[in-house]
């Protein structure tokens, strides 16, 4: 175990690290789902000159060192380009992080009544402990498209005015047999539905308290009920982002896995004015759920997207994409399990990840013998070592877990496969997966440092 990086900081690295705290903290308030991050970032990087590549594809317009671009996916996931001095076949420093989180979806047809009770049935979304989600405070994020193609953006429960929802729990009282079942088993998936409402509408008689919540879907945002055939929302949990622990060393969130990274990443990016290689920065959606999907890593359009750059930059052979992915390097920035001395059976203590001891390269995930996973050359490692101590960089090299405790996996090897030179690197994390997650504030300082000397040195 490394030593406490606390104590090593300097004045400056403290109001360092507490101004980009609180600014993450800020944004973690207030961007809970992936359509809103996307839009964020994208708001962020026009602030900081980045332009819409379509801008010069339909202008023919050619791009130049120096040049900053993005690509947006359908508002769920986006890339950024900073375009180098040097030609983009020599290849990218790409930073890929996640920006979807476990949550619950609403189902096409939510809306039901039972008992004078009004609900919302859900769907989980990834992976997650059935029974942290009941009894807590909920909000309502998404849109809803109208036939006509409006999109009417819907956040309910997070503004101090605004009421909150959430799923009821047994009292222990009648608790008995509930409590007789397996953690998996204790609550069922189709009973993580919604409490939304419990008052008539004056004048009916059937199913009063439902018709009473679609007249105020109605007033509020003039949704009909079957508008919900075309919408996202996503219950996540109510309430702002806090500083956690008496000495505020710690952050308790929601969605920090991946939005930690993300952020940082997204950050560490903007940071950078001119660069050697061509830059990039990707925040995707789906990776909670295989990175499946038009929106998911595993789709094409961030090979699409390089496609574009290197036409217009002038490459039009066949294989310019395949030979700018092959001299490229990657972090996959993503979160690792942070040691927890309570659950210490599941842990392998000399290689895992520590609070307060730096950013977490993850040479290998995967499970079952590192199925499904990346697993960096040692070349590659060698390489960040050096880029690391370059820039005083603190950081940890870790495995998720004990070998036979169980197992999971990130962006990384999507962009394996396609011949890229990839590691997890992220920030360790207690309870992940959650709906309150807690991470340490000197690792989010260090994660941000590290992406920042990878996109100048890699």
């Amino acid at each position: 175990m490394k030593e406490n990086v606390w104590k090593k900081y300097t004045n400056e690295d403290l109001n360092r690290l507490n101004d980009l705290c609180d600014d993450y903290r800020k944004f973690l308030s207030d961007n809970k789902i992936e359509r809103e991050v996307a839009k964020f970032s994208i708001d962020l990087a026009e602030e900081h000159g980045f332009v819409s590549l379509d801008e010069y594809i339909n202008s023919y317009k050619s791009l130049q060192p120096g040049d900053k671009v993005y690509v947006n996916n359908r508002n769920k996931s986006i890339a950024l380009f900073i375009i180098g001095d040097e030609d983009i076949t020599n290849g990218l420093n790409i930073l890929g992080a996640h920006i979807d989180s476990p949550r619950l979806d609403l189902k096409a047809n939510p809306l039901y009544e039972e008992s004078e009770f009004a609900y919302l049935d859900t769907h989980y979304y990834g992976g997650i402990k059935k029974y942290q989600w009941l009894a807590l405070p909920l909000a309502l994020h998404g849109v809803v498209v109208k036939k006509n193609g409006d999109t009417i953006i819907v956040n309910v429960g997070e503004d101090e005015s605004d009421p909150v929802v959430g799923i009821t729990d047994l009292l222990p009282h009648l608790g008995k047999e509930q409590l007789k079942k397996e953690a998996s088993e204790f609550i069922e998936g189709e009973k993580l539905d919604v409490l939304v409402g419990s008052m008539p509408l004056k004048g009916e008689e059937k199913d009063a308290v439902q018709k009473n919540i679609l007249s105020i879907l109605k007033n509020k945002y003039n949704i009909e009920e079957d508008d919900f055939l075309s919408a996202e929302i996503e219950i996540v949990p109510a309430g702002k982002a806090r500083d956690f622990g008496l000495d505020r060393s710690m952050v308790m969130a929601y969605g920090q896995d991946d939005k930690v990274c993300a952020y940082t990443s997204l950050r560490a990016f903007l940071d950078v004015e001119r660069c050697r290689k061509t830059i990039c920065c990707i925040l995707v959606d789906k990776e909670e759920i295989g990175s499946m999907g038009a929106t998911g890593m595993q789709s094409s359009f961030f090979e699409n997207a390089i496609e574009e750059i290197c036409d217009i930059l002038g490459h039009h052979e066949r294989n310019a994409v395949g030979r700018c992915l092959t001299n490229s390097y990657m972090l996959s920035s993503d979160v690792n399990a942070a040691y927890d001395p309570l659950y210490a059976d599941v842990m392998d203590k000399r290689n895992s990840s520590y609070f307060n001891n730096g950013v977490v390269f993850c040479k290998y995930t995967g499970s079952r013998g590192k199925s499904g996973s990346n697993d960096a050359n040692a070349e590659y490692v060698a390489k960040l070592r050096n880029i690391m101590d370059n820039n005083n960089v603190y950081f940890q090299i870790s495995e998720l877990g004990k070998v036979d405790a169980g197992g999971g996996g990130t962006i990384a090897y999507i962009l394996a496969n396609r011949n890229v030179n990839v590691i997890d690197c992220g920030v360790g994390v207690l309870s992940m997966h959650a709906p309150w997650e807690v991470t340490s504030k000197s690792d989010i300082y260090e994660a941000y440092k590290c992406y920042l000397a990878f996109l100048k040195d890699a």
